[in-house]
C-alpha cells in the first residue's frame, strides 16, 4: 500500500487526506510511535500478522493495525463483550458486576469500551475476579477517556490489554466511537447488553455484533426503567433474553469452535506452543463446578455422558465448561466425544 502510486490509491477508494498521509507521512509521528513501541508491553499488530486476532480479522473492515498496551496474546482468548449505559441504574451496576465476574470465573475474558457506567464496572469486576479484561479505546493510547476511568486503565495492561486502532495521540472524537464499537464486537464470541436506552450507542455495538454473526444477549428489566427499553428492543429484534450466565455459556459453542480452529491454525503456522493461561486456569478451578469436573477427568479419555453422570452437572453446563477448559489448554478432545486432561 505504501509503495502504491497516487492513481492506484485513488482506485482503491481512499480519500484525498488518506492518500496524502500515505504519500507524505508525518515523520514526527513515526518517531513518536517507534519510541512508544520501544517501551515494555507496547505492541503494534498489523492485519495479516500471525499475532493479529483471528476473529477480528474476519469482520468487514478490520482495523489495519492495533496498538496494544498489555498482553497481545489475550486478544486470542475467548471473549464476551459486556456493554451498556453510561448512566446505569444501581441495579444495572449490580448486574454488570455479577455477570462480568461470573463469566470471568468461567474462563471468559471480558471486553468492553472503558466508558463510564456498565463498561468500567465490567472491567473492574473482571480484574477483581483475577481474570483478564480488554479495553477497546475510542482514543489513542496516550489518552485515557473518560478521565474517570484512569484508575481502571492503569490496572488493565497487567491483566489484559488496552487497544486502539487510532494514532497514539488521537483525542476523543464523536466519530471514533461507533468505529470503535465494531472492534469490541469483532473480538468477542458474543455481546451481553446489561442496560441501554433507546438512543444508546450500545445498540450500535449490538447491531454490529449481529452483522458479524455474533450472538447478542440482553437482560430484561422493569417496564418502568428507561434503561431497559434498549434491551427490550434488542430482544424483540432477535437478541437472546438471559437471566443467568448459564444461558450464555450454553450458546457459545459454534463461534468458540471457530476461535479454537483459528488458534490451532495460528500455532501450527508459527510452530509455537499453546499460549496457556495458567492464572486463568487456576481461577477456573476455584469454582466448585469446575473443580468437580476436573476431579472426574483423568489422563485417559472419558465419554461426555460418563462425565455428566459422574459430576451430576447438567449436559449444557458440562459442554460449556469443557469448551472453556479446552480453550485454556486444560483438557483435550480425542475426536470421539471423549475428554482427558491435557
Amino acid at each position: 500500500m505504501v509503495a502504491a502510486n497516487h492513481r492506484d490509491l485513488e482506485h482503491h477508494g481512499l480519500p484525498a487526506n488518506a492518500i496524502a498521509a500515505i504519500r507524505n507521512p508525518d515523520q514526527s509521528q513515526i518517531e513518536a510511535g517507534l519510541e512508544w513501541l520501544s517501551l515494555p508491553g507496547h505492541h503494534l499488530l498489523c492485519w495479516g500478522d500471525d499475532a493479529y486476532p483471528g476473529l477480528l480479522s474476519r469482520i468487514n473492515s478490520p482495523p489495519a493495525a492495533l496498538f496494544v498496551d498489555g498482553d497481545p496474546n489475550c486478544l486470542w482468548h475467548p471473549q464476551i463483550a459486556v456493554i451498556g449505559s453510561r448512566n446505569p441504574t444501581a441495579g444495572g451496576v449490580d448486574h454488570a458486576r455479577d455477570f462480568a465476574a461470573t463469566l470471568a470465573r468461567q474462563g471468559m475474558t471480558i471486553t468492553s469500551g472503558l466508558a463510564d457506567g456498565i463498561d468500567s464496572t465490567a472491567h473492574a469486576a473482571a480484574l477483581d475476579a483475577g481474570a483478564y479484561t480488554i479495553a477497546v479505546n475510542g482514543t489513542g493510547l496516550q489518552t485515557v477517556y473518560p478521565r474517570s476511568s484512569r484508575l481502571i486503565a492503569e490496572r488493565i495492561p497487567s491483566r489484559g490489554a488496552m487497544i486502539s486502532e487510532l494514532p497514539l495521540d488521537a483525542p476523543p472524537r464523536r466519530r471514533h466511537f461507533p468505529s470503535r464499537n465494531r472492534i469490541i464486537s469483532g473480538l468477542s464470541l458474543a455481546v451481553l447488553v446489561i442496560e441501554a436506552g433507546l438512543n444508546s450507542g450500545t445498540l450500535i455495538t449490538a447491531r454490529k455484533a449481529a452483522e458479524q454473526g455474533r450472538d447478542v444477549f440482553a437482560l430484561p428489566g422493569s417496564l418502568h426503567n428507561p434503561m431497559a427499553k434498549g434491551c427490550h428492543r434488542l430482544i424483540r429484534e432477535g437478541a437472546r433474553l438471559v437471566e443467568t450466565t448459564d444461558d450464555i455459556m450454553q450458546e457459545l459453542g459454534p463461534v468458540a469452535t471457530e476461535l479454537k480452529m483459528e488458534i490451532r491454525q495460528r500455532l501450527d503456522q508459527a510452530d509455537t506452543p499453546v499460549p496457556h493461561q495458567e492464572s486463568q486456569a487456576e481461577s477456573l478451578l476455584d469454582d466448585p463446578d469446575y473443580s468437580t469436573l476436573w476431579a472426574v477427568l483423568g489422563y485417559d479419555p472419558k465419554p461426555v455422558d460418563v462425565i455428566i453422570d459422574q459430576t451430576r452437572l447438567t449436559a449444557g453446563a458440562v459442554s460449556s465448561m469443557l469448551l472453556i477448559m479446552e480453550l485454556n489448554g486444560m483438557v483435550k478432545n480425542n475426536g470421539n466425544g471423549c475428554y482427558l486432561r491435557a
